[in-house]
């Protein structure tokens, strides 16, 4: 038998009351938020001439369940913010515009880059926010409205331009720090330290990709918003989107630049090292020679001592009377001529 339509909401409607970060109704002329239950959240935002918040803390689909048909979000929507690691995007469906936005926090003694997502559900009288991870950005702008923040003109479309330009900001601080560690690196790699740099770059590089997946994408629905082309968006939010479009691709050049710059770092630091063991294997070929040198300068002593210690008997060099001076000036002379052979032609 199968379950009744609305079974599976009502069973994750437990479950949504802990995953419920805060839920809010927002009204004009200086009035403060009022809080209310998720549950009443729908009812509000058909009452009210301002708008309700509801924001999710990494729901499940049975956990956004009633929500979602409280609101009628799409369920293709629904199921993207419930999975997250979806990449940054607009889409529109009826009168609900769904955002993805990436939002990034560089570690800074541990040169990472950590990313959580945030999905915004925008439409008439409400916002619906789930995010994955952790970020302050809606707790933020949460903040400004709890203190009459002029977002409260704007409605729903202010709450998804603050949201993204807090993203955006962020995006530009991240690039501020990584630019400080790639002027270490490079510091570093043109000085006089012979350690090898090759891991902690590519470490960088790496990361600089996982920013570039964050920030590239979200040029396209941005450049949808600020050219006012997003139906349910207010018109009058251009100008700020393109502000948030401009600071955008100011953030997506740095980093292609310095991606750029980390590879010729890279490329630098392996040629360093590259000329370094060239040197050493210089080194190391002189220091044969030498020792090749002196090994056959000491072997010809040792190959005639090696001759008279045959004691054969019919040796007539044994009885001579000046053999041993003869031979002994002849030793020193041959090894006197091998050194300077050896030192004329560089060896020693």
């Amino acid at each position: 038998m199968e379950d009744a339509p609305g079974t599976a909401a009502r069973a994750g409607a437990r479950g949504l009351d802990a995953k419920v970060g805060d839920c809010a109704v927002y009204e004009g002329d200086g009035l403060r938020p009022r809080r209310v239950p998720w549950r009443s959240a729908g009812a509000a935002a058909r009452s009210t001439d301002g708008f309700v918040w509801v924001g999710l803390q990494q729901p499940t689909e049975s956990d956004i369940a009633e929500l979602a048909l409280e609101f009628d979000l799409p369920a293709l929507a629904v199921e993207d913010a419930v999975k997250a690691h979806q990449r940054p995007k607009l889409e529109v469906y009826g009168d609900v515009v769904f955002a993805v936005l990436k939002v990034v926090t560089y570690i800074d003694h541990d040169e990472i880059v950590e990313v959580s997502e945030i999905s915004l559900f925008v439409g008439p009288g409400f916002v619906v926010s789930v995010r994955h991870g952790h970020s302050d950005v809606l707790r933020s702008v949460r903040a400004e409205l709890d203190e009459g923040s002029d977002l409260l003109v704007d409605g729903p479309t202010g709450i998804l331009y603050r949201v993204a330009d807090l993203v955006v900001d962020q995006y530009e601080r991240t690039m501020e720090l990584i630019n400080e560690d790639v002027d270490e690196i490079e510091f570093q790699v043109f000085s006089e330290d012979e350690v090898g740099h090759a891991k902690r770059i590519y470490k960088l590089k790496r990361e600089i990709a996982e920013l570039r997946r964050a920030v590239v994408p979200l040029a396209a629905p941005m450049q949808r918003l600020a050219a006012n082309d997003v139906p349910g968006i207010d018109p009058a939010a251009a100008p700020f989107f393109r502000d948030v479009h401009d600071h955008l691709l100011r953030a997506a050049d740095s980093i292609e630049s310095h991606d750029r710059l980390l590879s010729d770092i890279l490329q630098a630091d392996l040629a360093r090292l590259g000329v370094r063991q060239s040197e050493i294997a210089v080194r190391q070929n002189e220091d044969m020679r030498k020792i090749s040198a002196w090994a056959a300068i000491g072997l010809l002593p040792t190959a005639v001592a090696g001759v008279y210690g045959m004691n054969f008997e019919n040796m007539p060099e044994l009885s001579w009377e000046y053999g041993y001076f003869v031979v002994i000036s002849i030793i020193i002379g041959a090894c006197l001529l091998l050194y300077r052979m050896f030192r004329r032609n560089g060896w020693l």
